[in-house]
């Protein structure tokens, strides 16, 4: 004979429906689960639930559908810090070098690393998650996400020079010792003079150094990179040290960035050059605040 279910006594206020607990699971939609109980499939601590509403503690309660027992998902975090130069993004270093990942002072205190790596001396956008298979595709040139870079060098770049780094350059790969040429850049000029030339290069591949080691091929050293996006997710709301959670739109955006295995359009500008007018001030002035101060 079925019986009431005997949730933990906690306050009701402190419980949740339980076709949102199977939803979250991944047992069923929250419809689908709420036909489940119906069906009298679901039992708590040891007793059939006879109807709705049924408020349960994920964390004490000994749920089950069909005699198999609900184990609660894992929650999967997603960072941005904007990491200063002088890091790396390893999760340890035998130099002794400071590590990215101690600037994060997590709550959850989940094991993160970082999605793709920024060099040493380079800042910017750093995705940190515990969501491994998000992380391969956002890495993965299969699905073409671009990163974005600010990047300023020494000298005057012409369009002739510009043109040519965009179609590609080959690059001898560390590991292999073979020529590779990299993958067509896009390029636009935020500001030009004869001392300097301050680029936005959106790159869908990531070797290492890629960026440096193209411009001293072409006599223009690298003197400032800043990473500023990850296919549609931009660098704003911090400061440098600075981190915070991605918002719920962030991650849907970058989700389906993910999911398409065509190069992204996102924001990226087009393979072309051209001169744009000096953009300037702190990093997304405008962005919701949530940010947290780097653990120092």
């Amino acid at each position: 004979m079925t019986t009431s279910s005997r949730p933990s006594k906690r306050r009701k206020s402190d419980r949740i429906r339980i076709q949102k607990v199977l939803a979250d699971a991944g047992v069923a939609s929250r419809r689908a689960s709420e036909t489940l109980v119906e069906d009298g499939a679901v039992t708590v601590n040891g007793s059939v639930v006879q109807g709705l509403p049924c408020f349960v503690d994920p964390e004490s309660d000994d749920i089950r559908v069909h005699g198999r027992r609900v184990e609660k998902r894992r929650r999967n975090h997603y960072i941005m810090l904007f990491k200063p130069k002088g890091y790396v993004c390893t999760s340890k270093d035998p130099q002794g070098r400071k590590l990215a990942l101690d600037l994060v002072d997590h709550p959850s205190e989940s094991r993160l690393f970082s999605v793709g790596r920024l060099d040493l001396e380079s800042s910017g956008l750093l995705l940190l998650t515990d969501d491994g298979d998000l992380a391969n595709r956002l890495t993965h040139p299969r699905y073409g996400v671009h990163k974005g870079y600010d990047v300023t060098v020494k000298g005057r770049v012409e369009d002739d020079v510009l043109d040519k780094v965009r179609r590609g350059l080959y690059l001898v790969d560390r590991r292999t010792g073979e020529a590779i040429r990299t993958a067509e850049s896009d390029f636009v000029v935020l500001r030009r003079d004869r001392e300097r030339t301050r680029l936005f290069i959106a790159l869908r591949e990531g070797r290492n150094r890629q960026i440096r080691r193209v411009m001293d091929r072409v006599g223009h050293p690298v003197r400032k990179l800043r990473r500023v996006q990850m296919g549609p997710l931009k660098l704003k709301g911090l400061a440098v040290g600075e981190w915070r959670e991605l918002t719920p739109g962030e991650l849907r955006s970058l989700r389906r960035a993910a999911r398409d295995t065509q190069p992204t359009g996102g924001t990226a500008p087009k393979a072309r050059t051209k001169q744009v007018g000096h953009r300037s001030g702190r990093q997304g002035a405008g962005a919701k605040s949530g940010k947290r101060r780097a653990r120092r």
